[in-house]
């Protein structure tokens, strides 16, 4: 949320902070693009999309299908030891940055336990095609995360309940805790209303960048210089 929503990103400015030529750049602004990240409007230039309540609630449906398909996969695989000394290393690391009150370190293993639920289950090509529909859920995680909002000791409860039911073999066991985990559509929905600050936010930014976004100049170097 440094570069805000509506925010005019300049390939040559980023290039020059960077100290890089703008082909890379460009290269990135696409693959930027591609996840939703930012959009590029005709004779004005790039900008950072709003986050969109419709596209949060459809990468949360994704993200719960696709992850329950995977912890169901990887409980019925066997033979699969090393990823279970994974998925154990993950969660002492993560109990560790918990405790050291290392919440950035906490989120990266979050995220790359949930990864190698994946590659348990053998499907890393999927984890790629997920992370690509997850942009906006992981930007109001982050809201979520700046704002205080952390369930660290319930997200640490929840992930040891999914991956002792992969290593005990168990397809439903790991369904239900993966399902108590995440939540379903109707949980988030319900745990948005309960933040009615992070809401108005989400919804103050894209109505803003809808009014705004055509003739928005405020530059992302700008913006870094000012923080």
């Amino acid at each position: 949320m440094e570069i805000q929503p509506g925010q005019l990103v300049s390939e040559k400015e980023i290039a020059s902070v960077l100290n890089s030529s703008k082909t890379p750049v460009r290269e990135a602004l696409i693959r930027l693009e591609d996840v939703g990240l930012v959009a590029v409007v005709p004779k004005s230039g790039t900008y950072v999309t709003p986050i969109r309540i419709d596209s949060y609630i459809e990468g949360c449906f994704i993200r719960l299908q696709l992850e329950i398909g995977a912890v169901r996969r990887a409980a019925s695989r066997r033979g699969i030891e090393s990823c279970h000394q994974q998925l154990d290393s993950i969660l002492e690391q993560q109990a560790i940055a918990w405790n050291a009150e290392d919440y950035v370190r906490f989120a990266t293993l979050d995220e790359q336990l949930h990864e190698a639920f994946f590659t348990a289950a053998g499907l890393d090509g999927v984890w790629h095609f997920h992370q690509k529909t997850q942009a906006d859920v992981n930007r109001v995680r982050h809201l979520k995360r700046i704002n205080g909002i952390r369930r660290g000791l319930q997200v640490l409860e929840a992930h040891n309940a999914i991956v002792s039911a992969i290593k005990a073999g168990d397809v439903q066991a790991s369904e239900e805790a993966l399902v108590a985990h995440i939540g379903s559509l109707e949980s988030e929905i319900e745990r948005l209303a309960q933040n009615p600050g992070l809401l108005a936010f989400i919804e103050n930014q894209d109505s803003s960048m809808t009014r705004k976004l055509p003739s928005r100049r405020s530059s992302w170097s700008t913006r870094t210089q000012q923080t």
